[in-house]
């Protein structure tokens, strides 16, 4: 079978999977609509177990994906003291004045698809439910991670959360700064780390601030227990969740660079990830 008629299997098993959409036409899709509907049922479909020949058929639907996506490597990525200043980057008149001088060599700002990175581990905006988002093709980073990481991750996530309420009760839903470790699946990194950001739905106050650097700390914390030695972080609880990005970009460099610090030598890079221009923009302010 050539790549298309992979897809339109693997649509098809979708289908007879799910129950509310088992008769859906699909019949005469082109490559981009069969693309879409494959990603809108798995975006869907409720954590339960997963068939052999449906798992083998989205594994290597996804892995064609990222291989045309393109794998980018840690040696791909420059650091801070490659892209910003090179061989004159000089530590004395930067951010890093008075800092520990290994920083700018354990830090990196990368824009593009974090689905795309081959590191230790890339970290996850979570909601509070933590079972991923469920919209179809919803443009939110936690849609994209569970989407190219494949369904096997809800799965994953579904039997933490499930442990969870047995022990907190059924009601438990994910505190805001905590983070939980999963594996990577379909995706280059070895693992996920899953956070839940703040909301912001009025104004930006102390307590929110602090949240957030929890959201940093305890994936740090959690790099450190699982000997994980890059990472990769998104701009978490901007977007969906409104945080100004300016003040959560400020806020994660701090609460990162004071871990570097401490813990320098567990740690051979972390990465702050963006998409957005004017995210980029706003790391490259504040580490040049």
């Amino acid at each position: 079978m050539n790549r298309a008629e992979k897809a339109d299997v693997l649509l098809e098993k979708l289908k007879e999977d799910s129950v509310e959409y088992r008769d859906l036409e699909t019949d005469g899709y082109s490559p981009e609509e069969t693309k879409k509907m494959i990603r809108s049922l798995m975006n869907v479909r409720m954590p339960k177990a997963l068939s052999d020949e449906l798992l083998k058929l989205q594994d290597e639907y996804l892995q064609e994906e990222l291989q045309e996506k393109g794998i980018v490597t840690l040696a791909e990525i420059p650091t801070i003291k490659e892209q910003l200043g090179g061989t004159d980057y000089h530590m004395e008149t930067s951010f890093f004045k008075g800092k520990q001088p290994f920083l700018a060599e354990r830090l990196s700002i990368w824009q593009g698809d974090i689905t795309r990175l081959k590191v230790g581990a890339i970290v996850n905006a979570a909601n509070s439910q933590m079972l991923g988002c469920f919209v179809p093709c919803h443009r939110c980073i936690d849609n994209a991670i569970h989407s190219a990481a494949g369904m096997q991750l809800r799965e994953e996530c579904s039997h933490i959360m499930s442990r969870r309420r047995l022990q907190y009760g059924g009601n438990y839903e994910e505190p805001t700064g905590t983070a939980t470790l999963t594996s990577g699946y379909n995706l280059p990194c070895d693992y996920v780390i899953h956070t839940v950001g703040p909301i912001v739905y009025g104004g930006l106050n102390q307590a929110l601030c602090q949240d957030l650097r929890n959201c940093y700390e305890n994936v740090l914390q959690c790099c450190l227990e699982h000997k994980i030695r890059s990472v990769a972080f998104c701009c978490i609880s901007t977007g969906e969740f409104h945080f100004p990005n300016d003040k959560a970009a400020e806020i994660a460099v701090k609460t990162v660079t004071d871990f570097l610090e401490e813990n320098g030598d567990c740690m051979e890079r972390i990465i702050f990830n963006v998409f957005k221009e004017n995210d980029y923009e706003i790391y490259k302010n504040i580490l040049k």
